[in-house]
């Protein structure tokens, strides 16, 4: 898992049908000190997140895990899921 911020979000009206119906975010990966690190990326939402908040993702198969839900059988073709919102960075 990773911590990231949601900055924003991607409208696509065509788009592959496993992702129709998902919210995709554009998150900011921070570290501890909710500073930049990496570039931006999109994210499916699973969990209702908003702009401005701290999350977090899951990449690769524990993120196309997260997007599949408790479907059996449903195909996901996401990379990267946000998967928690957070509530408090304690270090």
């Amino acid at each position: 898992m990773y911590m990231a911020k949601v900055i924003g979000s991607i409208v696509s009206t065509q788009k592959d049908s496993a992702l129709i119906g998902r919210k995709l975010m554009i998150v900011q990966p921070v570290d501890i000190n909710k500073e930049n690190v990496r570039c931006e990326e999109v994210a499916v939402d699973t969990v209702g997140a908003g702009i401005g908040e701290y999350v977090l993702i899951a990449r690769g198969a524990g993120a196309r895990i997260a997007d599949s839900g408790d479907t059996p059988g449903k195909r996901s073709v996401s990379d990267c899921s946000i998967i928690g919102i957070i509530d408090r960075f304690d270090s």
